[in-house]
């Protein structure tokens, strides 16, 4: 019964979004702001940039949220807004070179050999994402969608604007990256399919 509720008042909800009510609005920005920022922060903003780019997409949401069809689930339609915001402000900023840069030619973070032994459950997930922010942005961005937000590989696709096969490729980089830069901490944590 609790489910039901639930399920109705999310579909209210969206559809006072969807028809411009003020306070859906908020609503949603209040749901959907980290993951704006991790999507920021993901492609290497700093916390003042962040915020730039956080109100940039929310406003480019709420001009675009008539137009929101359902295609895509809401967060994965705000990902995309949020995702093409960031590159936006990077190309802007003359950061344009991260992005385009060959993976293979970004290097990681001195922060690599700062592996600690015994971590916990908690401090192995804080450890293993603190590792992919050392990831080219792009392999990071990747390993992001799919791994925290649980996105699938055509969702990421359509996010990061690239082909399946290339997202495929940016995640088997980015865990083959990651057994080298924690594995020796974490030992088996991280495997292929995982």
């Amino acid at each position: 019964m609790a489910q039901k509720t639930a399920k109705r008042h999310k579909s209210v909800w969206l559809r006072n979004l969807l028809s411009g009510d003020h306070e859906a609005f908020a609503e949603f920005v209040e749901e959907y702001k980290e993951q704006v920022f991790l999507c920021s922060r993901t492609l290497g903003l700093k916390d003042d940039e962040v915020e730039d780019v956080a109100s940039e997409t929310f406003l480019a949401a709420y001009k675009g949220i008539r137009g929101y069809r359902g295609q895509a689930e809401l967060g994965t339609w705000l990902w995309r807004i949020a995702y093409c915001q960031a590159v936006n402000y990077l190309r802007k900023n003359q950061r344009k070179h991260q992005l385009l840069i060959e993976p293979d030619e970004q290097l990681a973070d001195d922060r690599a050999g700062q592996i600690s032994a015994g971590l916990e459950n908690k401090e192995q997930a804080e450890f293993v994402w603190r590792a992919v922010e050392q990831l080219p942005r792009l392999w990071a961005v990747a390993v992001v969608l799919f791994y925290r937000e649980e996105k699938s590989v055509s969702e990421i696709a359509k996010i990061m604007k690239k082909r399946k096969n290339t997202v495929k490729t940016y995640l088997f980089r980015g865990r083959e990256r990651l057994k080298e830069l924690i594995g020796p901490a974490l030992g088996d944590y991280i495997d292929d399919g995982k």
